[in-house]
């Protein structure tokens, strides 16, 4: 998603058109080079004949049909002068002369854009002469994202999959929120009379998965969503009340999401870090936080606990620095391949 989300404000940055496509049955299209037989469905012959069918194709359910339907694509797009990215392998780029293109594959759902409207065109018949492909047009609705054009620039919002989400555990009509937790607010980790074990636990760790998937877009519930998926095999009760004081936050704004904003200034990256020392009452471990902005766009956050136990609040806030440059190098080799070449300052906060 950070690469979606820096292609996105490189697109607005520049004034490109995002397009769309969808293939239909992508996991038909491999080819097999293993020898799999499939037994006849039942009609083709009867019970007591024991002929089977040799495949040729892969099938929805194999285990080579993903990876097969992958080589088929790559192979599609290396053969007109595509390269596949080495820092995200979902990423395709052909830059000739003053012609870019770029691709983003997420199995079958392809996302495109370029700088030349006829080089796209030439790309869209490509594949359609290689897949049955669907042409949804101007990309609007992506992994539940929507995309949404303002007067800015582009906003990315799940508002649909929020409300889906409230609908689903009955809080539609609950009180609203106006901070997901409460500040100070201390997580129990230990059962008690008051606070027991929740029986049923299947709920909780969906009600945490899909909050997980809403932090794409929220970065403002990334921490709290971080300190409730700590206690998905062993849930209290409290942590369902707390999951479901998100949920009522969430009431209060559900459209929110990103702005990926217009602007004259170059595409520069900016990085804040910041580590809150031993915060994890159970393990005394350090939590890492920091966000990643790309010409004043948002594109990659992280609150997550350290994996040891920091001496002090100094060697906690150098740990944090350190996830956030390795983030930083990899966006630079990234925009690089993307024909960007982003100035880095790094404004670093302290706390």
């Amino acid at each position: 998603m950070v690469t979606v989300r820096c292609l996105i404000s490189i697109v607005v940055q520049n004034g490109w058109t995002l397009y769309q496509l969808d293939v239909n049955n992508a996991f038909l299209y491999g080819d097999l080079v293993e020898d799999v037989y499939m037994t006849l469905p039942p009609g083709y012959f009867s019970k007591n004949e024991t002929q089977v069918c040799k495949l040729v194709k892969s099938l929805y359910g194999l285990k080579q049909a993903p990876r097969k339907w992958n080589e088929k694509l790559t192979w599609a797009l290396l053969e007109i002068g595509f390269i596949q990215s080495k820092c995200d392998y979902s990423l395709y780029v052909k830059s000739v002369d003053d012609i870019f293109i770029a691709v983003l594959v997420y199995v079958d759902d392809i996302v495109l854009t370029g700088n030349n409207f006829n080089e796209v065109e030439k790309l869209k018949d490509h594949l359609k002469s290689k897949f049955m492909i669907k042409d949804l047009g101007v990309l609007k609705y992506f992994l539940g994202i929507e995309i949404l054009p303002t007067d800015f620039g582009l906003c990315l919002s799940q508002r649909k999959y929020c409300l889906e989400l409230l609908h689903e555990f009955g809080l539609l009509g609950a009180k609203p929120m106006n901070t997901p937790i409460e500040q100070k607010v201390s997580i129990a980790f230990e059962s008690s009379s008051k606070d027991p074990l929740l029986d049923n636990i299947t709920e909780y760790q969906k009600l945490v998965g899909k909050l997980i998937y809403l932090t794409l877009t929220r970065p403002d519930i990334s921490y709290d969503v971080h300190c409730l998926s700590q206690y998905m095999h062993a849930p209290l009760l409290s942590h369902f009340k707390l999951a479901f004081r998100v949920l009522r936050y969430l009431k209060l704004y559900p459209g929110k999401g990103i702005g990926i904003f217009k602007g004259n200034s170059p595409l520069v990256l900016s990085a804040w870090s910041d580590a809150n020392w031993a915060k994890c009452a159970a393990t005394r471990k350090s939590v890492t936080e920091f966000y990643v902005f790309l010409g004043g766009s948002l594109v990659s956050w992280k609150s997550k606990k350290q994996t040891t136990v920091a001496k002090s609040s100094a060697e906690a806030e150098y740990r944090a620095m350190t996830a956030m440059a390795c983030e930083i190098m990899w966006l630079h080799n990234l925009l690089q391949e993307l024909n960007v070449r982003p100035a880095i300052p790094i404004n670093m906060l302290f706390r």
